[in-house]
């Protein structure tokens, strides 16, 4: 069975702590090692998860893009750090996506999608998403120009993927998951609001129904739709309880999703746990807790390539 790698927000955590980092799972051994521990100073501590943690997860040939919430990180596949770029209209990043040697990156704050080429290391296009009445618009703009959107946030974009198919972008408030063509946005998926980590999945969609702590998968195919629930903990294994000042952190938070085979699913939740689930069968294989901390989220969470 595959290791996966996940990242970590401490949401709520003090100036001085640990707010976050980046694990390997042994699913099999039911094993955790971690791998960067993130306290940089140079944040913005206020609200919610606000710049604290590590982000979306992907990779390119021998390189593991980490996002923060202002900057991209490479690394090698044993975590030595190869370069690290940040773009004015990067803020509050949460998912990312390579594909056709880019990353692709939700900026949340800009309601944006940038676009970071990889052989010339340098961000180079990007696109705002607008909702209007009954519809979407999405409008290209330069990352490195000074005519790009306002940090306005109102649809909370959260999750990316990029495919021959198009691009597919979906966030808290837009309703669904959105599809981008390459000339204009479209509903693609109608979804809870609320939601993380919208994915195309065997012509339906795979997400996280955050608000209800629940893992679904819409199927097109009658009777196939699954349901699976978040991991609940008894009231008395929660620490850090009451060290939350912005009384944010909430236990059963699901957030973070990857397909670690057909057929299997691994989701990630609050305090930082990861399950196992059986599209099949419909039940949790397994879960592995990383910690009992109900600050401690799980964010970025993919099978690790490199094993």
């Amino acid at each position: 069975m595959a290791k996966l790698i996940a990242t970590s927000v401490v949401r709520g955590s003090q100036q001085g702590e640990s707010h976050g980092g980046v694990y390997l799972i042994d699913l099999v051994g039911q094993e955790v090692r971690q791998v960067v521990d993130w306290n940089a100073m140079d944040i913005d501590w206020r609200g919610r998860g606000a710049d604290r943690g590590l982000r979306g997860i992907a990779f390119h040939k021998e390189t593991v893009f980490i996002a923060a919430s202002d900057e991209l990180f490479a690394y090698n596949p044993d975590f030595s750090l190869q370069g690290s770029w940040k773009n004015r209209y990067l803020k509050h990043c949460h998912e990312i996506s390579v594909y056709q040697d880019q990353v692709f990156l939700t900026s949340t704050g800009f309601d944006s999608i940038l676009a970071f080429d990889i052989g010339k290391q340098k961000f180079h296009w990007a696109l705002y998403v607008e909702p209007r009445e009954f519809r979407f618009l999405g409008r290209a703009f330069d990352p490195l120009s000074e005519d790009g959107p306002l940090m306005l946030n109102k649809m909370h974009v959260n999750s990316v993927v990029c495919s021959e198919h198009g691009m597919y972008i979906a966030g808290l408030r837009t309703g669904g998951m959105l599809h981008f063509n390459g000339r204009q946005v479209s509903m693609s998926a109608v979804l809870p609001t609320g939601s993380h980590n919208a994915q195309p999945f065997r012509g339906g969609v795979l997400f996280n129904d955050t608000e209800a702590n629940a893992v679904r998968f819409a199927s097109p195919e009658p009777g196939q739709d699954r349901a699976f629930r978040v991991p609940v903990f008894p009231a008395e294994k929660l620490t850090g309880t009451g060290r939350d000042t912005s009384d944010i952190a909430r236990p059963s938070f699901g957030r973070g999703l990857c397909v670690v085979k057909d057929g299997l699913i691994a989701a990630g939740s609050s305090p930082s746990t990861v399950a196992l689930h059986d599209l099949a069968s419909g039940a949790t294989a397994l879960s592995v807790t990383l910690s009992t901390d109900v600050r401690n989220a799980i964010h970025g969470l993919e099978v690790w390539p490199y094993d």
